[in-house]
């Protein structure tokens, strides 16, 4: 057995073993298990899938999102990755959501940090509320409540934690913490101390029936008598006085929760109107940022599958193709650390060699006879390197012969200018007369 097969059937032990941990809605462990799935065998595309329906059942879509088009990458054909991306571009506005949810949860975060617990709890009671499945949320409200000593509260939120993940550690660490607080922990011990404590009634125990006098004639109807008597009385000075005034005490009651309710509304309604002025600016923030995703060349779901199309040409050492995709590659959507130390290390090489291999691809097209092809090369090798004016001369010359002067003697102007010491300065002030 070589090391390939070796690695392959241990990534397809530890997927199996994940799976089954998912079944059981151990989520925790059962991405621990698919992560090392996907160290022995980065390939194994179904490890990978499931791993991203873990993230997105955990409220992490942008991880769910970057395994899947990584997957869909590593394999183009019959891959469920495919039905989970469309599912998720097939519903207008999710991603939009998701990026306001993580944005309002890393602002909640801040609060926390610099102890401003109320508003950090407020945030993120508007992100459960609306999605209930963001685990890192719900733990994150539990500490601020146990923080807060309100312990009640925090079992809440961790309980719902562990119906979503039931073996997690943490929220398990945290709830006995609450409950050791509670009196819950104190009912937990008592049932078990009680729970057969009782015994079973043995033949010889009595149940001994309460005691009474026989009475009859004429001393039980004066008994009676007296008795209807004395409940009168009762009833006239004691209770209907005592009554009145229960009555009158609980109209005051009443009357002023009904003003106290009056004053809640009206600090609800101060309260609806601020909120809606922020939701006015949230909403206006939201378009602008849903305007940017479902933009087909700005998409943040593009720019992943972009740069892994550029790491893929890596790999095959194409070079060529490598420098085309990172010349239309938008990385400013691409938030993860490990993604943005990538793009720095291929930028490094963009602006040491993709930018000659452009303008070559643009002396091509113009030789081919293309000359809008050629100048769109050529404006993305200055793009990528600027500092070029051979490329600025190639595009002056193209401009001419397509007879659009004034663009043609802006660029030999500029070469002049910013570059007189070279040959093209030269070779353009021969053509403008200079």
């Amino acid at each position: 057995m070589d090391y390939r097969e070796r690695c392959a059937r241990i990534s397809n032990a530890f997927y199996n073993a994940g799976l089954e941990k998912a079944r059981i809605r151990d989520l925790t462990g059962a991405a621990q298990c698919l992560k090392k799935s996907l160290h022995f065998d980065k390939y194994n595309t179904d490890a990978r899938n499931l791993l991203g329906l873990i993230y997105y059942e955990i409220g992490e879509t942008a991880e769910a999102l970057l395994q899947w088009v990584v997957s869909s990458n590593l394999q183009p054909q019959d891959n469920r990755a495919f039905y989970y991306l469309e599912e998720i571009q097939g519903r207008p506005g999710q991603l939009e959501e998701e990026s306001v949810h993580i944005r309002k949860y890393n602002q909640a975060v801040q609060y926390a940090q610099t102890d401003n617990s109320d508003l950090a709890i407020l945030q993120l009671r508007r992100v459960v509320e609306h999605k209930p499945n963001y685990v890192k949320a719900h733990m994150l409200l539990a500490l601020l409540y146990i923080g807060r000593e309100e312990y009640t509260k925090a079992g809440q939120y961790l309980y719902k934690v562990l119906q979503i993940d039931k073996n997690n550690p943490r929220a398990s660490w945290y709830m006995s913490i609450a409950k050791s607080n509670t009196s819950r922990g104190e009912v937990e011990r008592r049932k078990l101390l009680t729970a057969f404590s009782h015994r079973e009634m043995q033949d010889d125990d009595i149940i001994l029936p309460p005691t009474y006098k026989e009475t009859t004639g004429w001393l039980t109807i004066i008994n009676i008598a007296v008795g209807l008597l004395m409940g009168a009385a009762v009833i006239f000075f004691l209770v209907m006085p005592a009554r009145e005034q229960q009555l009158q005490t609980e109209h005051n009651q009443e009357l002023n929760q009904v003003l106290e309710q009056v004053n809640q509304g009206n600090m609800k309604i101060d309260q609806m109107e601020s909120d809606i002025a922020s939701l006015q600016a949230e909403r206006d923030e939201a378009k602008e940022r849903l305007q940017a995703i479902e933009d087909e060349n700005g998409g943040v779901l593009n720019q992943y599958q972009r740069l892994v199309s550029i790491l893929q040409a890596y790999r095959n050492d194409d070079f060529q193709t490598a420098a085309e995709l990172y010349s239309d590659l938008d990385a400013s959507g691409i938030t993860d650390e490990g993604m943005q130390t990538i793009i720095a290390d291929i930028r490094t090489d963009m602006e040491t060699e993709g930018y000659q291999v452009l303008a070559d691809l643009g002396n091509r097209a113009r030789d081919a006879g293309n000359p809008d092809q050629a100048l769109a090369y050529y404006q993305k090798s200055l793009d990528m390197y600027g500092d070029n004016p051979q490329v600025i001369y190639d595009m002056a010359m193209v401009y001419q012969a397509k007879g659009e002067e004034d663009q043609a003697n802006e660029l030999l102007g500029r070469i002049i200018t910013n570059y007189p010491n070279t040959e093209q300065a030269a070779q353009a002030r021969e053509i403008r007369g200079y």
